[in-house]
């Protein structure tokens, strides 16, 4: 049955394989379908199509039924494979069967490609993933290693972006890769608010650790949740390990070791992330002049703002700004007037 494009919307089609998990095949349809323009019109249009039309088995006790067939990828702007425990020779042997070969060619040159889980088991099947870097389920990594020996297998991730082809480790950071896409395709704010909508955190970087020791405090011990609260309300000062250890009545050895078991990263790669979170927010959201937004997220100079910025988006503040200023939600109106998302303007710091 044929399809007709709705105007103006970003096509996503999610290929739906027998043996697929019932909770990643609602990401793309949960994620993408809260990202709206500031007029309630949303940016995409999210479709699921499988190798025939007709139930596909899922890895729970029900099926889920599927209306289109696998012509539907043609039609795709951004195609989606989340995880399946039924991949037969893809995950065997590394080779896709007759039928999903037919299906996958139907896929355009130029579609974005990505997978969330062992998804990434049928791009690499593909080609797709060949010189590429890409992840996967930690326990996963090695096999998925052997079998595409290609493919640069990064397993201590929660997802990887190359531009067209992205992948993601298992459950949850599916959630995090389908953010970070609308995040990269219509800014911060649109991303933040189906974050909200859908009540999961709004970010959490691609380099962040999926395997993380304690992501729970054990009972009756310290964690360093309150330290990174203090640190939210601050992110304009200077901040030095120290002041945070104290925080949690910790020396700063011990603060640092609870801290990267619990978040995968550093506390100085952490309050980077949140300081460059903080900039899209301004960026997308004021006029505020580059020297004003480095005042209140705590980088201090324009010169730093623009290398964290760069080295973290891509692209310098300016293309930033230029790229989301004018589609943002509760956009600016003359330079410097509308309040800061963040509170008020305070006076410059630096990460020591």
């Amino acid at each position: 049955m044929a399809i007709e494009r709705k105007p103006r919307t970003h096509r996503v089609v999610v290929l739906a394989l027998a043996g697929l998990l019932p909770f990643e095949l609602g990401v793309p349809h949960r994620i993408f379908g809260y990202a709206k323009d500031p007029a309630g019109r949303p940016f995409y249009e999210i479709l699921t199509c499988g190798l025939a039309p007709g139930p596909v088995p899922t890895d729970a006790d029900f099926a889920v039924y599927v209306e289109h067939g696998p012509e539907l990828l043609a039609t795709a702007d951004t195609v989606v494979v989340p995880a399946s425990y039924e991949l037969g020779p893809v995950y065997e042997e590394g080779r896709l069967t007759g039928e999903l070969a037919a299906a996958l060619a139907h896929i355009r040159p130029g579609t974005r490609l990505v997978s969330i889980c062992t998804g990434g088991y049928v791009l690499a099947a593909a080609g797709y993933l060949d010189g590429r870097r890409a992840t996967t389920h930690w326990a996963s990594a090695e096999h998925f290693q052997r079998m595409f020996p290609a493919v640069r297998v990064d397993a201590g991730v929660l997802y990887t972006d190359d531009g067209d082809v992205l992948t993601s480790a298992g459950v949850a950071a599916g959630i995090d890769l389908c953010l970070h896409i609308v995040r990269r395709d219509h800014g911060a704010a649109v991303a933040n608010e189906a974050a909200r909508r859908t009540v999961v955190p709004p970010h959490r970087e691609g380099g962040q650790a999926q395997f993380i020791h304690r992501p729970v405090p054990e009972p009756q011990q310290a964690s360093t949740t309150a330290a990174r609260a203090w640190v939210l309300d601050r992110l304009h000062e200077p901040l030095r390990l120290s002041d945070l250890a104290r925080q949690e009545a910790m020396s700063v050895r011990t603060f640092t070791r609870r801290f990267r078991e619990e978040s995968g990263v550093s506390p100085g790669e952490w309050i980077t992330a949140q300081r460059v979170e903080r900039a899209r927010r301004l960026l997308e959201r004021t006029e505020l002049p580059m020297e004003a937004v480095a005042r209140e997220t705590g980088f201090g100079t324009a010169q730093s703002l623009r290398k964290h910025v760069q080295a973290a988006l891509g692209v310098s503040p300016t293309a930033y700004r230029r790229t989301f200023r004018a589609a943002a939600p509760g956009a600016a109106g003359p330079r410097g007037t509308a309040p800061s998302p963040d509170g008020p303007s305070v006076a410059a710091g630096s990460v020591h």
